[in-house]
């Protein structure tokens, strides 16, 4: 693994690389989370090709910037200026969660630049985020649900790294199929090492995170697309995802149909054979 900062025009951003090949532009979620939230998971896609690792505007080890430029547009032409810079003329992009808004967002704006996206667990229009209240108001177990409600509250409050990591672990139960399901231990022990950004997390819990809203405009993009969804995802649901391929003038849709919103952790070996297939184009 080798970390540095690449200069992007008003900021720099930090990357960690691993392996060689096809470039891989892997964009995290949160917001307010950096690359570590992938652990090792993706590793072994680096027997195939370069992946790297981005710690997206003001999060993690990159350079901080004014909050006026924090948006998902922001991001997404932050995802070509990367690229720029690190000479890559032909590359692809996965994103995760809050990262899947930004590489659609990428995907719409700037049409073609990326040789193939990958939307992993990632919705087109906020209004997709709408039910996440309703989840939380039934969550089971009951006895996780007070905690797990808590957590969403105080995403728009955090003011250290210490409550970041405080909320993050309470919600995990809301993102696995299973609430209860062990893999979560090791899935914290894997993604140690985060560095979180409070303000960066506020920010956008205040205000829809993100509003992204690109659900009319999918026709303009012109590579395929893979869309990765949960079967049992709480928070980026399958009819968001069954929009997006509804629009999209090439795209695929893989579900998950034991997995929640951590589809890398909870159905690992698939998720990797998916991934590679389609960027190898099979």
């Amino acid at each position: 693994m080798t970390g540095r900062h690449v200069p992007i025009g008003d900021t720099r951003l930090y990357v960690d690389e691993r392996g060689q090949g096809a470039p891989l532009l892997v964009l995290h979620g949160g917001p307010g989370l950096d690359h570590h939230m992938f652990g090792d998971y993706l590793d072994p896609l680096a027997e195939r090709l370069r992946l790297i690792f981005v710690d997206q505007r003001s999060q993690g080890r990159s350079d901080r910037t004014p909050a006026e430029t924090w948006s998902i547009g922001q991001m997404a032409a932050d995802v070509s200026a990367l690229a720029e810079a690190l000479g890559l003329e032909r590359f692809s992009v996965l994103g995760h969660s809050y990262g899947a808004f930004v590489a659609l967002q990428h995907a719409v704006d700037f049409p073609g630049e990326a040789r193939r996206t990958i939307v992993s667990c990632g919705i087109p229009s906020a209004r997709y985020l709408e039910h996440v209240d309703a989840h939380l108001a039934a969550f089971e177990p009951e006895a996780l649900r007070a905690q797990v409600k808590s957590s969403w509250e105080r995403e728009s409050s955090a003011q250290t790294e210490a409550e970041v990591a405080s909320l993050l672990h309470d919600q995990m139960p809301f993102h696995f199929a299973d609430p209860l399901d062990p893999r979560m231990i090791d899935y914290e022990r894997r993604t140690a090492g985060g560095i979180y950004a409070p303000d960066v997390l506020r920010h956008f819990a205040q205000q829809e995170y993100g509003a992204i809203e690109v659900e009319e405009r999918l026709g303009r993009v012109t590579q395929p697309v893979l869309v990765l969804a949960g079967g049992h995802d709480r928070v980026c649901s399958r009819p968001a995802a069954e929009a997006m391929l509804a629009g999209l003038a090439d795209g695929r849709l893989v579900v998950f149909d034991h997995s929640g919103h951590m589809t890398f952790v909870e159905e690992t070996e698939r998720y990797l054979e998916v991934v590679a297939a389609f960027l190898e184009g099979r």
